[in-house]
């Protein structure tokens, strides 16, 4: 799957501009605030329908701009032409079209054209709460089950009406039990399965998070890497009844997979606790190339690998072996972003590789 171009209209710092691409592997270069992480961002909107940085569509439009409008070709796994637009109207509505047609409903367009993005501000999956993580995996399952995706957004809509019912009596004093057992039901059923399909699918990441973690860092180090959920202990019917009196007194749902956790220990310690920035980058780039090597091996063809200031905090070594991976994967588009194209172009053609470098004035 790869990128043939891209024109952004009003999208963040760009006004009108339009990008071509010739090679597997391409270089986005320019100073600091020139919008080198916007055009990823563009890519990663085309192929997930949302902007990795914000949910408030507001913020992505150019300064004076009535709204904004993103459109790619590419060619897919069967080397078919495909072409996305997304657009934000100044109304406020948003609009999907993959070759003309637009979408009813945008879950449905996730999982069509796989990415994975990597940017500095990703350190907050090792070093952030139990939400960066579960976001994480959601993110990276719901491209490979478009059904896993349904039952979250099941999950989350249930979950924030029992809440406001757990609120309100709060207040009332008078629960409606025969709405709270029907929010139990719908929680119970759609929560249950996304702990199973985490369950499973955790069983496979964890795995190739500790190989890619041992080949990035170059030796082999005591890593630890574990999913824990409240479902782990019991049924989630039974659970959500036993937590009923603390439901009530705190005017929130205690018990469920919103609560999910991955833990990563390093020596039997938390990881954030006691590892290097090294450390932390090159668990980052871990769990990241291990989502990627998920989604190619599930979807049957490689995601669009998009690596935003990549190189930062990283020593010589950890950065010859993620670029010998980069290099090796020879189906697979890459965009970086780096403030010296010099240096950019010496490293991968190092590697006997070829890059087109763009550079951002």
């Amino acid at each position: 799957m790869w990128f043939n171009k891209i024109k952004l209209t009003g999208y963040k710092n760009y006004e009108a501009k339009s990008f071509s691409f010739t090679e597997r592997i391409v270089g986005i270069c320019g100073k600091n605030g020139r919008g080198k992480t916007n055009l990823l961002d563009a890519i990663n909107y085309l192929c997930l329908a949302r902007s990795y940085f914000t949910r408030t569509e507001s913020l992505n439009v150019h300064f004076g701009a009535p709204g904004f409008r993103i459109e790619g070709t590419l060619t897919d796994p069967q080397q078919e032409a495909q072409h996305i637009v997304c657009i934000y109207r100044p109304n406020g509505k948003k609009e999907i079209l993959l070759n003309d047609i637009p979408y009813e409903k945008f879950s449905h367009h996730i999982g069509k054209f796989p990415c994975v993005l990597i940017v500095p501000d990703d350190i907050s999956l090792i070093n952030g709460n139990s939400e960066e993580r579960k976001r994480f995996l959601d993110t990276t399952i719901s491209q490979i089950q478009p059904e896993y995706l349904q039952q979250l957004i099941k999950y989350n809509k249930v979950l924030a009406q029992r809440n406001a019912l757990l609120k309100q009596s709060a207040h009332t004093g008078r629960p409606d039990n025969l709405l709270l057992q029907s929010y139990n039901e719908q929680l119970t059923d759609a929560g249950t399965k996304i702990f199973e399909q985490r369950t499973a699918f955790t069983k496979k990441l964890f795995p190739l998070i500790l190989k890619y973690y041992t080949q990035i860092a170059g030796v082999p180090e005591s890593i630890t890497v574990r999913y824990e959920s409240q479902l782990q202990e019991g049924d989630f019917k039974k659970l959500l009844t036993d937590s009923l009196e603390k439901d009530f007194y705190t005017g929130r749902t205690n018990t469920g997979i919103h609560k999910d956790e991955i833990y990563f220990g390093l020596k039997e310690n938390p990881f954030k606790s006691i590892a290097s920035q090294g450390q932390k980058k090159s668990l980052l780039f871990a769990c990241k190339l291990a989502e990627y090597e998920m989604l190619k091996d599930e979807k049957g063809f490689p995601p669009v690998l998009l690596l935003d200031d990549v190189f930062e905090k990283l020593d010589e070594s950890r950065i010859d072996n993620l670029l010998d991976f980069i290099c090796t994967e020879k189906e697979t588009q890459v965009f970086i972003t780096d403030t010296d194209p010099v240096r950019l172009k010496q490293m991968v053609e190092n590697k006997n590789t070829r890059i087109q470098i763009i550079e951002l004035s």
